[in-house]
């Protein structure tokens, strides 16, 4: 690992302990334990143990949805030294991140003895579902969340100010721009 740490010495140093020997495979552990280890935080917790649990939550988004691996029952410890300050965590690309890793799971995919595909399968359904309205089910050809959707313009350039929101319907209706 990073600063030439073993992962369970960072493990230990983030979290406070080690899980059980029998959780524990390489460089993993098993998803279901750590899941119900930090699943709930306690009602006195101290800003320290707020922070644990943080690290942990992230750590199950980082495996599970992002990360995933074929079978996301299992979290993986590369991710601790991104998780040593939280502070931090803001200035990764994460996106593109999630994309290059989408990219390698979809181009192993093609292996004719792929069975099954890993990688945030979601965000590329999501994708799917917006890009492509012919393979949308009916009823959804409308924006459910007009209040997120309204802003996308300002990614573009096409206008700009918060002024402006309110005249994207007038010009644009419900069109995507």
């Amino acid at each position: 690992m990073e600063h030439g740490r073993p992962a369970w010495v960072w493990f230990r140093e983030l979290f406070g302990e080690l899980p059980p020997q029998s959780k524990v495979k390489q460089m993993t552990m098993c998803y279901t334990w750590f899941h119900e280890r930090y699943r709930v935080l306690p009602a006195d917790a101290t800003d320290e143990t707020v922070r644990v649990y943080a690290r942990a939550y992230i750590l199950m988004l980082l495996s599970s949805q992002l990360f995933a691996d074929k079978n996301a029952n299992r979290v993986h410890l590369r991710w601790l030294p991104y998780l040593a300050s939280l502070d931090d965590l803001g200035r990764y690309s994460w996106g593109s991140a999630a994309l290059a890793w989408l990219y390698r799971c979809l181009c192993r995919g093609t292996n004719r003895n792929v069975v099954n595909l890993a990688g945030p399968l979601q965000l590329l359904q999501s994708w799917i579902f917006w890009r492509f309205p012919t393979l949308r089910p009916t009823g959804f050809d409308g924006f459910g969340f007009p209040l997120a959707s309204s802003g996308r313009h300002l990614c573009r350039g096409t206008m700009q100010g918060h002024r402006d929101l309110g005249m994207r319907s007038r010009y644009f209706g419900r069109h995507e721009i």
